[in-house]
């Protein structure tokens, strides 16, 4: 017969973690509160992009992925590697450079048609038979193909699971509300010996509407924890006097770097 005690500090210990539990996800929502309903249409960043307004977009490789390459690419040759809402990253040129693959997805065609012709890049163009109206752009001298689509209509019936992801600016981009089923997708694109890279912002919500959205610490454990491990590799702070005219005051960048539990 079990121990009366035993099963009582049992029963305490999951009382104990489903109420820190309950309590965390309270905080996170009030975390959140302030950008909460924050809705950004796709034909929005469509948009965007027809208007130059791109100040998102970085003309050199990101400081860091180029510090943390090491850590995602863990000694391997030949990765596949995936880029959510890739946009025209001059980081999917130097990685493939480097002789991976690499696989993005972006809802502007005159994004992903900038980044073939500024990177001197030849590509075809094709049908995605498994998603109506979607295209994929592949290059012709590199291993990149970049699917012109809404990203959550990509699966990984369309291209596998990836050895690595780089996640820079989508999931501060997505709308808040959709980050659960953000992670789900992201979560089934990870193969098993996966590394994601993700790269947060911090600052204050209650003074800028995003996007770039504020995701704090606690909601990244919160959409992976379950199923990964989370390190966080750098934090820098990143205020320019650029974001003085969001009206913030601060903004620290923060990298994960996210693998699946063996």
């Amino acid at each position: 017969m079990l121990n009366f005690n035993f099963l009582s500090s049992v029963l305490w210990l999951v009382l104990f973690k489903t109420v820190a539990g309950s309590s965390g996800q309270r905080n996170i929502s009030r975390m959140l509160a302030p950008q909460a309903e924050r809705v950004m249409a796709l034909g929005e960043w469509e948009q965007r992009w027809q208007e130059n307004r791109t100040g998102f977009h970085q003309p050199t490789v990101h400081k860091m992925l180029e510090k943390n390459i090491d850590k995602v690419l863990a000694g391997r040759t030949g990765v596949r590697i995936f880029f959510p809402l890739c946009g025209k990253a001059v980081d999917m040129k130097w990685l493939a450079d480097m002789g991976h693959s690499v696989v993005g997805v972006e809802i502007s065609e005159n994004g992903i048609k900038q980044f073939f012709e500024e990177s001197n890049l030849t590509y075809s163009e094709e049908p995605v038979p498994a998603i109506p109206g979607a295209k994929v752009y592949k290059s012709s001298e590199k291993n990149i193909s970049l699917y012109q689509c809404d990203l959550y209509k990509f699966s990984s019936s369309i291209e596998g699971q990836f050895g690595a992801i780089w996640d820079r600016g989508s999931l501060v981009a997505i709308n808040p509300g959709d980050r659960e089923k953000y992670s789900s997708l992201i979560r089934s694109l990870m193969a098993k010996d996966c590394r994601y890279l993700l790269d947060t912002l911090l600052y204050n919500p209650e003074l800028y509407n995003g996007p770039p959205f504020f995701v704090p610490d606690e909601q990244v454990h919160s959409l992976f924890g379950n199923s990964c491990d989370i390190e966080l590799v750098d934090s820098v702070d990143t205020f320019e006097d650029r974001h003085r005219s969001w009206g913030l005051d601060y903004l620290t960048e923060n990298i994960f770097l996210i693998t699946p539990k063996e």
